[in-house]
């Protein structure tokens, strides 16, 4: 087992690594044809399983018995297998006929018929809608369509009808509409669960510890509508603790109005977190509760649960104490306004909280990053784009969201509430959700460790995968070359963190123990902690209850792909904006890099948007390219002439299609020049994909 760099000893106790998240698959299962990419590879889902389970790959048949290729649609019995990497792909035993699986599409009318195209780019199969049925239709509505007709039609676009139609592809919302009903994110409430909002009450004092004197005060984006979280830090004056600091963080107290089996805490539950998409939220409690009496609004009493937490100079952990509370916050600010203040220009509210409030909050980030220094979490850099929409709802601009100082402070802030949480828990033999990363697997190091030999970079495969190790090789490679992509493959090398009931430490932050406790207006995993803390410290009898236990590894596996849901929506959104912002761009030049290679094509990254598009495999020239995997590069059969992952390249627009958010571009560089090796053993080429898809 990977060991951690961390001050305490490896724990011993924890379960095996590898575990699914999604619960044992069984050898063979009926599953259901949900989708087929550019590629042609058809993905299957199981047939019990959620619309926001992953899609499993359907293997190439082996069997030559089995009559009849499968299509979009049909019903399958499969059997389940993991291939030598990790994954998991099924394998057709037989065909049972036709599953009652629904596509989201775009009307296209023509003379004679009319059909439904995907808007999901990896399906490329089209549904026919007979005439009778197309009468009331129009050209360009968004629809909700099921596969329908005879199962045996192996010929041309199967038959489908229309169930229901969501809207316009010209609603200047239609993306995130779209991404809503693509990933099947829940929306709205029911009306008992609106009743529970409505009929909440103003917190009071009684129970609770008054906070209200101290100057706790929110920073977030200046858009936010909801505030889970504020701040406060003081010099510690105890004697026995110089340069020493004391760390307020005070989080929403969600638990007060939302209790443990009623209609908001299943509404919650189900939803699992707020999906926010650039041009609005789907939250994962009602208005009245996520933008009204649990946001932490200034100068308005509000219930909270707070940890006072007292740090040495050197940003280590002395102690911490949990307090449920009211507090009244004394300011709201953005990032960028608590930046501007601490680098000398202060606005007008920022100038009165210099001395008190921001200058404290500051010196003791710069006591607690000596200490996450020390920590070395992995420190991998990502680029967020951040659409900006004018007063017409169309987009104004793109541009990559800034990364300060002050997203620092909150993020270390906050971490240092979260590992306080879990600790406490702990302690009080208390069950709760961890949020958990597991060390990145054998097979992905090794295949690091091969990719950075073709660039000249040193790294043992035998050497223990630490967050310290990482960290150094992103540092001595940052400023050359190959920074940008090398920083893409270690990304990649990751494990995906998730929820689960078990703790197996969190690698990528370099802890032992992590739970998810600061956003409770938009994360169920922080209403279940919350809940535990109330419980464990006798704050109330609105704590957990036996059934919120008996039925936590299912809300953890619940809210994990949850999450995964609306990571998904969300990324599919903003390639539709940025897809459509692009569109009146057709034809123009931009500066890119490689930030993908498969063999049907390259993913091209936009230096200005950061828009990903595919150039595909056909369109690079006459000579057969190889797919070489472990140097991610396509690698001319006869000259050696190479399109390797992370080459900056300058591309043409020829496509964007805002309904998939799908781009295309032409290359407009040439290959690096190479060396041909020698006859290599062709793999079998397919047709060029028609549109664009997201990596």
């Amino acid at each position: 087992m990977a060991r951690r760099t961390v001050s305490r000893p490896p724990r011993t106790d924890r379960p095996r690594r590898g575990r699914r998240v999604e619960g044992a698959l069984p050898p063979v299962g009926v599953a259901d044809v949900v989708e087929r990419d550019a590629d042609g590879d058809l993905f299957v889902r199981p047939q019990k399983a959620g619309d926001s389970a992953p899609a499993i790959r359907l293997a190439p048949d082996r069997n030559e018995r089995v009559a009849g290729a499968p299509g979009l649609g049909d019903r399958l019995l499969v059997r389940f297998e993991r291939t030598e990497s990790g994954e998991i792909e099924a394998r057709l035993i037989k065909r049972l006929g036709q599953s009652a699986h629904r596509l989201l599409g775009v009307v296209r009318k023509a003379r004679h018929e009319a059909r439904v195209e995907p808007v999901d780019r990896r399906t490329r199969e089209s549904l026919l809608i007979a005439p009778a049925d197309a009468r009331d239709l129009s050209d360009g509505d968004l629809v909700l369509a099921q596969v329908g007709g005879s199962v045996e039609r192996r010929y041309g676009p199967r038959r489908g009808k229309v169930l229901e139609v969501v809207g316009r592809e010209d609603d200047p919302r239609a993306a995130s509409l779209l991404s809503i009903h693509t990933h099947g994110v829940p929306t709205g409430f029911s009306a008992e669960a609106e009743a529970e909002a409505d009929g909440a009450e103003p917190p009071a004092l009684a129970g609770r510890t008054d906070l209200r004197d101290i100057p706790l005060v929110t920073i977030d984006p200046p858009d936010a509508r909801d505030h889970d979280d504020a701040v406060f830090a003081e010099a510690d004056d105890d004697p026995g603790n110089p340069g020493g600091w004391i760390v307020w963080v005070a989080i929403a107290d969600v638990a007060a109005y939302v209790r443990p089996g009623s209609a908001l805490d299943e509404a919650a539950r189900e939803k699992g977190n707020s999906v926010y998409f650039p041009d609005r939220v789907e939250p994962m409690l009602p208005e009245r509760l996520s933008a009204g009496l649990c946001s932490l609004r200034e100068g308005e009493a509000r219930a909270c649960l707070a940890v006072r937490m007292v740090f040495d100079r050197d940003g280590r952990k002395r102690t911490h104490r949990f307090h449920r509370g009211l507090m009244r916050s004394a300011a709201k600010l953005s990032y960028e306004e608590a930046q501007a203040a601490i680098d000398g220009r202060p606005g007008d509210q920022a100038a009165l909280l210099m001395d008190q409030v921001l200058r404290p909050l500051f010196s003791a980030y710069a006591a607690l990053k000596a200490g996450r220094d020390a920590r070395s979490p992995l420190d991998i850099q990502s680029a967020e784009r951040r659409i900006h929409f004018g007063g017409d709802g169309q987009i104004a601009s793109i541009e990559p969201r800034a990364s300060l100082p002050a997203h620092r402070l909150i993020e270390e802030f906050m971490i240092q509430a979260n590992v306080s949480a879990a600790e406490t828990l702990e302690q009080r033999r208390t069950p709760l959700i961890y949020r958990v990363h597991d060390a990145p697997s054998e097979e992905k190091v090794h295949a690091l460790a091969d990719f950075l030999d073709t660039l000249g970079v040193a790294w043992s495969k035998g050497q223990t995968p630490t967050t310290a190790r990482f960290n150094r090789l992103l540092v001595e490679t940052r400023g050359g070359p190959h920074a940008e992509i090398v920083n893409e493959v270690v990304l990649r090398t990751q494990s995906q963190a998730i929820y689960d009931t078990d703790n197996i430490g969190h690698f990528g932050l370099n802890l032992d123990r992590y739970a998810h406790f600061t956003s409770p207006i938009r994360r169920y995993a922080d209403l279940i902690v919350h809940r535990a803390l109330i419980r464990a410290l006798g704050l109330g009898d609105d704590g957990l209850t036996e059934a919120d236990i008996v039925r936590m590894k299912d809300t953890a596996e619940r809210i994990t792909m949850a999450e995964r849901r609306a990571m998904a929506a969300e990324r599919d959104a903003t390639d539709r904006y940025v897809a459509a912002f692009l569109s009146e761009r057709v034809g123009a030049t931009f500066e890119g890099r490689i930030t993908g290679v498969t063999r049907f094509g390259l993913f091209v990254r936009l230096a200005e948007t950061g828009a990903d598009g595919l150039v595909p495999i056909g369109s690079l020239g006459p000579e057969y390219l190889v797919h070489d995997e472990t140097a991610h590069a396509l690698v001319g059969q006869h000259s050696g002439a190479t399109w390797r992952l992370g080459r900056e390249v300058e591309v043409r627009l020829r496509e964007a299609t805002p309904v998939t958010g799908g781009l295309l571009f032409e290359m407009l560089s040439g290959p690096e020049a190479g060396v041909a090796t020698g006859p290599r053993r062709p793999k079998a080429r397919r047709p060029a994909p028609r549109r664009g898809r997201r990596r």
